[in-house]
């Protein structure tokens, strides 16, 4: 049975790799096309990478709560999907363009409205998980 041990990690470790790319591509795909189809309508890219940064913000606080058997959801939608949904790279691209074109308050204003709402998001996303899962217990 010892002997048998590296091989059953070695099957435990592909099987997260799994879940952790099998949500990385839709994560991904998602957040390009969401600078493609929703970056004109909400004024450029920041307004686009605020959107699916909140929605990450959301979906990760409601996987953070009581659900039942939630280390295999995490890895899929919290590593791998909201993994590549969400970036802090966009972001602070975004930032860094804002203080190049003149406009640090904006910067500034993307920072500290992405920080305030993306916590208010988890936050709503834990709520509604202690909702649907009930409180957690110990």
């Amino acid at each position: 049975m010892a002997d048998r041990l590296p091989e059953r990690r070695l099957r435990f470790e592909l099987r997260e790799l799994a879940l952790v790319g099998i949500g990385a591509v839709p994560g991904a795909l998602l957040r390009w096309q969401s600078g493609v189809q929703l970056g004109p309508h909400l004024g450029g890219s920041a307004g686009a990478n605020l959107l699916v940064n909140l929605v990450g913000s959301f979906l990760l606080g409601f996987l953070v709560g009581p659900i039942p058997r939630r280390t295999s959801l995490l890895l899929l939608l919290g590593i791998g999907f909201c993994g590549c949904l969400t970036t802090f790279s966009s972001w602070m691209l975004d930032v860094a363009a804002l203080i190049q074109a003149g406009r640090p308050v904006w910067g500034l204003a993307l920072i500290g409205a992405s920080l305030v709402l993306g916590v208010l998001c988890a936050a709503a996303g834990l709520g509604l998980s202690r909702l649907v899962f009930g409180r957690e217990t110990g």
